[in-house]
């Protein structure tokens, strides 16, 4: 007897990063969040670069992370300002509208928030909690990181006072990272350390979050790296012309020496002595 299964009763699939919205409605809050993340990613290309010669690797910058299916949909979403997923495609179908953590499976390996004063959201230890009428309490961010994503470094960085915290995530939970003798906070498995930097980046001298490496040297954006190579070819320039300087000089000098030679010669000549004549 032949008999004909069908699928009945089971839940719809997970939606994919097409069906899911990209952004959150709102606008950036400042002007300094967007050169913030930039100098971010600027500076730490070439380290993911050569951690990922395969190109497996995703940055992102104020967009969601999907981890819950909810109704409305950006109620199960988290968008860091800064985040960083290794081993995953850069784009997918030659575009990214969000990152959907039930269909790639990979955590991002560190989030960076840029607090904006209130001091709240980014610290909110909130859980998950269902009602007995199927609502829910939204829960915190920190929570969501921490106990849901699961991300091991989470860096919250308050533009407005300068203060830095960084967290990593030992046995399931976030314990608050103390920095080095330098006051930064090392990432090893990048060969990173997390800091501030006094300086101008884009028209906007601020007190940055920025990369060095594990040697405190400073991982410098790409204009940064054109201005020092810069600096160094005009160096090289200026060598260059004080060592032609410098040969000038001499043969100047040499000069003036052998005039001075051929005019006591011709002196010594008018007295009848003959400079030339062997004792």
């Amino acid at each position: 007897m032949n008999e004909t299964i069908t699928a009945t009763g089971l839940p719809p699939a997970f939606p994919d990063r097409t069906q899911l919205p990209d952004e959150e409605g709102t606008f950036v809050k400042n002007f300094h969040e967007h050169p913030q993340s930039l100098i971010l990613t600027d500076s730490i290309w070439p380290v993911v670069e050569r951690l990922h010669p395969d190109g497996q690797y995703a940055i992102g910058q104020d967009c969601g992370i999907y981890w819950r299916e909810t109704d409305p949909p950006e109620r199960g979403a988290e968008a860091p300002d800064w985040f960083y997923v290794p081993n995953v495609p850069a784009t997918l179908d030659g575009f990214r509208r969000s990152y959907v953590l039930w269909r790639e499976h990979m955590a991002p390996f560190i989030a960076l928030e840029f607090d904006r004063g209130n001091r709240e959201e980014e610290r909110d230890r909130t859980p998950l909690t269902v009602a007995a009428d199927g609502t829910t309490t939204k829960p915190g961010k920190f929570w969501v990181y921490e106990r849901i994503i699961r991300i091991p470094y989470y860096g919250i960085y308050e533009m407005r006072t300068g203060n830095l915290e960084v967290y990593h995530l030992i046995d399931f939970v976030y314990q608050r990272m103390q920095p080095n003798e330098r006051g930064h906070y090392p990432i090893p498995v990048l060969d990173v350390e997390l800091g501030l930097w006094q300086g101008s980046y884009q028209n906007q001298e601020l007190l940055w979050l920025r990369w060095w490496d594990s040697q405190g040297n400073l991982l410098l954006t790409g204009s940064e790296q054109v201005e020092i190579e810069r600096a160094l070819v005009e160096q090289e320039r200026e060598r260059a012309e004080q060592e032609r300087e410098r040969t000038q000089q001499e043969r100047e000098r040499a000069e003036q020496a052998e005039r001075k030679v051929t005019q006591l010669a011709e002196r010594l000549r008018a007295m009848g002595i003959d400079p030339d004549a062997e004792d």
